[in-house]
């Protein structure tokens, strides 16, 4: 009988490293075709390299986090020194201001979920933030600052939470990952913040209040800019659910906990960012420069600890993430009452910075996933709990300041944090598969 030879390779693959193998036995043709098929390889991974318009998030994010990071660390100094109020009118302000922003923030989110193009809007929006930032840069009256000034810089503001919905619709498009892509967003904005208030108090103490806020409303036209032409307009999607839509409903209770433990742990960043600049020079009487140099170093600490947020969110569950911010906050504001040296201050960044990092990179992906197909209007009632911690913040601020002194507001923080902590133990983990699915209008 004719001796079969030995079949050496089965694969064209072989010259590329893959191993080689002996057969000593005759193969069936129809097993010898199927081996010298091209070998089938797997789907490939959802792309995860930047594209064009990805990058042009990052970039809007940054520049318009820059353009508030130059205006918010400075703003009670300005109308203590330019415009010349009572700290209870100091914190009057940011707490009218905080309920204008809800106003113009609900309208904007009710409207832009419906039928209009966050991108258009957007664009809007930076436009106005230009123009709130020459009316503070020339004008010097209280009332006309409080109403008008603060009416344009609320739309100003909103442009950030419709670019985060409108970011959640391109990543749930591209396939993204959305709470990677949400963080390195916020860090963004970290950076800016990391940047802008040392080179607020730079430019103010430097060459004046006008040159800063002109410098914001340069930043506010450049970003408008790349918005109309390098950001994507999304079409209008219809609701396409797995089962029916009940996952705001049966989570409102947790939401509405959720709401109010943001709102806490809001209220007492806003006490500290509005008190903070005025306790340093004041009652420390310490630099002017350093409240800028502190909120520098948290904002450059908050960026690692938002990418690694994102990172491990999946790992190790938003609720104790989130539980950990709180507790970190805890001991920040009561550190804030114990050391009052320029070194302890810094130091006590670090907690700082885990704390807002945290909740800044997970919360509004929290409210995202509690509420289901209501992008727009997860992410603005994410950041109302901000605006209603202004409220909050800025009322408390002024009268505490007003009647004790400015170190007792952060006692206030200390109680609010504590608050917050409770809360969360209320809120549990979303579950993925309760998330929609969304598909394009036929």
């Amino acid at each position: 009988m004719q001796k079969v030879p030995k079949i050496k390779t089965v694969s064209p693959f072989i010259e590329k490293g893959f191993p080689t193998f002996t057969l000593g036995r005759k193969l069936s043709p129809f097993f010898l075709t199927r081996l010298m098929e091209p070998m089938s390889l797997p789907a490939a991974p959802a792309r995860t390299l930047p594209d064009s318009k990805s990058l042009a998030f990052l970039v809007v994010a940054f520049i318009s986090g820059l353009a508030g990071a130059l205006q918010t660390p400075t703003l009670s100094l300005f109308l203590s020194t330019e415009v010349h109020v009572r700290p209870f009118m100091v914190g009057l302000f940011f707490t009218l201001s905080a309920v204008i922003g809800i106003v113009v923030s609900q309208l904007l989110a009710r409207y832009s979920d419906r039928k209009g193009d966050r991108k258009t809007l957007i664009l809007y929006c930076c436009l106005l933030g230009a123009m709130a930032s020459l009316l503070f840069a020339w004008n010097r009256n209280y009332f006309i600052l409080l109403f008008v000034g603060v009416l344009l810089s609320s739309f100003g503001t909103s442009a950030t939470s419709q670019m985060f919905a409108l970011a959640r619709e391109h990543s749930d498009k591209t396939g993204r990952e959305n709470v990677m892509f949400s963080s390195v967003m916020r860090a963004q904005i970290s950076l800016a913040w990391m940047v802008g208030p040392p080179l607020a108090f730079a430019l103010a103490l430097g060459y004046g209040f006008r040159t800063m806020y002109l410098t914001a409303a340069v930043a506010f036209v450049l970003c408008a800019v790349i918005v109309r032409y390098l950001l994507p307009s999304m079409r209008k999607t219809t609701l396409v659910m797995r089962q029916p839509i009940q996952a705001p409903r049966r989570h409102r209770r947790a939401t509405l906990m959720l709401f109010i433990a943001c709102t806490l742990m809001w209220s007492s960043n806003g006490l500290y960012l509005i008190t903070m600049p005025l306790y340093v020079v004041n009652e420390l009487h310490l630099p002017e420069k350093l409240a800028g140099l502190m909120m520098g170093l948290a904002a450059g600490l908050e960026i690692p600890v938002m990418l690694l947020a994102g990172y491990y969110a999946k790992r190790c569950g938003k609720r104790r993430l989130m539980r950990a911010a709180a507790f970190s906050g805890l001991l920040f504001y009561g550190g804030t009452l114990m050391f009052n040296g320029e070194v302890s201050m810094l130091l006590l960044q670090g907690l700082n910075a885990m704390f807002i990092g945290v909740v800044a990179a997970i919360g509004m992906i929290y409210f995202q996933d509690m509420m289901p197909g209501q992008a727009g209007a997860a992410t603005t009632l994410f950041t109302n709990s901000t605006r209603m911690g202004w409220i909050v913040g800025g009322s408390l601020a002024g009268m505490v300041a007003e009647v004790w002194s400015f170190h007792a507001v952060f006692w206030f923080a200390v109680v609010m944090m504590a608050a917050s902590l409770l809360c969360l133990l209320r809120v549990p983990e979303p579950h993925s598969g309760e998330t929609s699915a969304e598909q394009p209008a036929g």
